[in-house]
């Protein structure tokens, strides 16, 4: 039915599509020819496709371990998000 009351949300794209239909929404965008509207509604989708960009790397940030012999056992920890170097 065209007016569902609660229409199912769309799925969310993976980092590569969002990040492709992001780069193609700056695009535009940078153009400066679109209407007003048409613009408007160009902006609102790419700031959720940010905020979905920017989750998924944080979620596969903190997926992201290192590992690190203590004691003779093989410890996992967390990565830390600004460290170049893994902890000697």
């Amino acid at each position: 039915m065209p007016n569902e009351p609660n229409p199912k949300p769309k799925p969310e794209l993976s980092f590569e599509k969002g990040l492709e239909r992001l780069d193609k929404i700056v695009q535009d965008l940078e153009q400066g020819d679109l209407p007003l509207e048409r613009a408007l509604e160009l902006f609102e989708e790419g700031m959720k496709l940010s905020g979905n960009c920017r989750r998924q790397l944080e979620e596969a940030e903190n997926k992201v371990e290192l590992l690190v012999k203590k004691a003779g056992k093989v410890v996992a920890e967390p990565f830390p998000p600004n460290e170049v170097e893994p902890p000697s």
